[in-house]
C-alpha cells in the first residue's frame, strides 16, 4: 500500500527549498524552477549590446503593422525565416533573421528619457537615494575577466555606472572608434625609458601614501591607473585598431561612425571583453520620424548584418549574445509633424546568439502596435533572460558599502522559449 502524501516530485522539492533560498550547482531554486523543462546550458560568454538612444520606433522596425492606419511609411519585407516580416529599412539583415530572435510584447512603464534609460540599463525604476549598477557592470561583476584588455567597453557614448559595484566595473570609453586614445601612450618628447621610470616613480608615492590613507576613492583610482598602465603595455591593445582591417571588411560593415563601432565590436569580444556597448542616438523622431529612420536603417543595416553573419561564420555567434534595446518605443499613431512620440506601453527587442534560438518570435503587439497582445514581458524579465544565457545567477544579492543587500536583477522571469 502506498500513501501518496509522501510523494514527493521534483517540482514539490525544489519550491519547497525555495524560501531557504537554496542553490544547487551554483543556481538559484528561483532559476531551477523557471527553467524546468528546458536543457538549457548557458553558453553565452561576451554581450554586444546596441543601445539606440531616444527610444527606436517598434512599427517602423521589427514589429510593422502592413496595412493598418498606423503602419507609416514603411512596407514589410520578407526574411529568411518564413512568416517573419521586418521592416524595409533592414533588407541585409534580413537575411540573417534565421540566426535572430524578435520579442515584440515588451510592457515598460517609463515613458520620460532619463527614467526609461535608467529602467531598461538596469531593470529596477528610479530612487532618489540609490544608484544601481548598469547591466554591463552585473556582467563583468559576475564573470571573470580575461586578458588585459578592460572587461567593459562602450562605443560612441558613455555606459551607466557600476555605482556600489565598484571601481573595476566601469566601463572603459571609446569615442570615436578606431583612433587610438592619447591617455593609452606617454606624451609627445617623452621616451619609453623615461616614461617607464616616471610610472614607477608615481607608484611608490601611491604605495606610501595608500599604506596610511584607508579610502575608497583612493583606492578607485589605484586600481584604474594599474589598469592603464597595464592596457598600455599589452600587445592586446592591438584589437582596438581598425586600420588594418581590409577595405573591403570595412566597406561592407560601413565606414560611418556605426559601422566601424560594429567591427571594433566583433574584435572586442574576439580578444575576450565580456561587454561592449555601441551608442547610437537620434531616435527621438517626434517630427519627419520616417526620414530618420530611412537614413538610421542605411546606416545601421549593414554593419548588423554583417556582424551577424561574420560571428555567425566564426562561430562566436553562439557564445556571443547580441541584444539591441531602446529606451522605449513610438506611438502608433502618427503627429501632425510625420514624426511618433513616446511611448512604453509596448516595444520590441532584438537578440542573436548566446546560446538563443534564432528565427523566433516571442510575443506579439496588437493589431495596431499598441498593447502587448500576446506574451507580455516586462523590463526585469529581460534582464533575467540575459543573466541566464550568461550562466549569472540574477536572484544573486551584491552588498553595498552601505551594508545595503541589492539583487543582481529587480527580479523578473527568464524568456525560457528563447532557449527551447
Amino acid at each position: 500500500m502506498h500513501c501518496n502524501e509522501y510523494k514527493l516530485s521534483r517540482r514539490s522539492m525544489l519550491g519547497a527549498t525555495a524560501a531557504a533560498g537554496a542553490t544547487f550547482m551554483g543556481f538559484s531554486v528561483q532559476q531551477l524552477l523557471a527553467l524546468e523543462g528546458t536543457s538549457h546550458a548557458p553558453k553565452a560568454e561576451n554581450v554586444i549590446l546596441f543601445w539606440n538612444g531616444g527610444g527606436m520606433s517598434h512599427i517602423d522596425t521589427w514589429d510593422p503593422k502592413p496595412g493598418r492606419p498606423t503602419q507609416g511609411e514603411f512596407e514589410a519585407i520578407k526574411t529568411s525565416v518564413p512568416d517573419m516580416q521586418i521592416s524595409e529599412i533592414w533588407p541585409e539583415l534580413s537575411k540573417q533573421m534565421h540566426h535572430c530572435s524578435l520579442i515584440r510584447s515588451i510592457a515598460g512603464t517609463q515613458g520620460a528619457h532619463g527614467r526609461a534609460t535608467y529602467n531598461l540599463q538596469t531593470s529596477y525604476n528610479q530612487s532618489a537615494n540609490l544608484i544601481h549598477p548598469g547591466f554591463g557592470s552585473v556582467v563583468v561583476h559576475e564573470k571573470q575577466k580575461v586578458g588585459d584588455l578592460p572587461a567593459y567597453v562602450s562605443i560612441s557614448g558613455r555606459a551607466p555606472r557600476a555605482s556600489y559595484l565598484g571601481q573595476t566595473c566601469e566601463a572603459y570609453f571609446v569615442g570615436n572608434p578606431g583612433e587610438k586614445d592619447p591617455y593609452l601612450s606617454f606624451p609627445e618628447g617623452i621616451q619609453q625609458e623615461r616614461g617607464n621610470a616616471r610610472l614607477e616613480r608615481l607608484a611608490k608615492f601611491n604605495n606610501r601614501f595608500a599604506g596610511s590613507n584607508r579610502n575608497a576613492a583612493l583606492e578607485a583610482t589605484q586600481t584604474s591607473i594599474e589598469e592603464a598602465v597595464r592596457l598600455m603595455r599589452s600587445p592586446a591593445l592591438k584589437a582596438f585598431e581598425l586600420d588594418k582591417v581590409p577595405t573591403a571588411t570595412l566597406n561592407r560593415y560601413g565606414d560611418t561612425a556605426f559601422g566601424r563601432g560594429a567591427l571594433l565590436a566583433k574584435q572586442l569580444v574576439e580578444t575576450g571583453v565580456r561587454f561592449v556597448q555601441v551608442n547610437r542616438g537620434g531616435f527621438d523622431t517626434h517630427t519627419e520620424n520616417f526620414t530618420a529612420m530611412r537614413n538610421h536603417g542605411e546606416i545601421m543595416d549593414p554593419a548588423l548584418a554583417s556582424l551577424i553573419e561574420d560571428l555567425a561564420e566564426s562561430g562566436m555567434l553562439e557564445k556571443t549574445l547580441v541584444v539591441m534595446l531602446s529606451e522605449f518605443g513610438r506611438t502608433p499613431k502618427i503627429n501632425m509633424n510625420a514624426g511618433r512620440d513616446h511611448y512604453p506601453s509596448v516595444f520590441s527587442c532584438f537578440m542573436a546568439g548566446g546560446g538563443t534560438k534564432g528565427g523566433q518570435v516571442i510575443g506579439s503587439s496588437d493589431e495596431n502596435g499598441e498593447q502587448p497582445q500576446d506574451r507580455p514581458v516586462q523590463v526585469p524579465d529581460l534582464h533575467a533572460t540575459f543573466c541566464h544565457a550568461l550562466g549569472i545567477d540574477s536572484a544573486k544579492e551584491v552588498i553595498t558599502p552601505l551594508a545595503r543587500p541589492m539583487k543582481l536583477v529587480d527580479g523578473g522571469e527568464v524568456v525560457t522559449e528563447l532557449f527551447v
